[in-house]
């Protein structure tokens, strides 16, 4: 909880210093060396829940950062073995219901 927290602070306080995208990563990672792209996204909506953060430019920058990389392929890695087409092909009960397109 420790590291979040420092994680956290670390991306506020970047993000009122006007850091965007990958400027405000690095100043994590300068802050947070041992941050982790998921802690990163953890911390981020930490902040996005804070109440007490309510410029809408900080948590608009702060959001873009955690979807960003929460779409790294690293991060969606949940530790499960799933085949790839598994992934891949919609299940049937998915199609059941749909209106025919013509």
């Amino acid at each position: 909880m420790k590291e979040k927290k420092r994680v956290y602070e670390a991306l506020v306080d970047g993000a009122m210093e006007g850091l965007t995208d990958q400027a405000l990563y690095d100043f994590v990672k300068a802050r947070c060396p041992k941050a982790t792209s998921k802690k990163i996204v953890r911390a981020s909506l930490l902040a996005l829940m804070d109440p007490h953060l309510k410029d809408r430019n900080i948590l608009d920058v702060i959001y873009a950062l955690a979807i960003k990389h929460r779409l790294d392929d690293g991060v969606l890695d949940d530790g499960e073995d799933e085949e790839p087409d598994e992934r891949a092909q919609p299940s049937p009960a998915a199609n059941q219901n749909m209106p025919q397109l013509s």
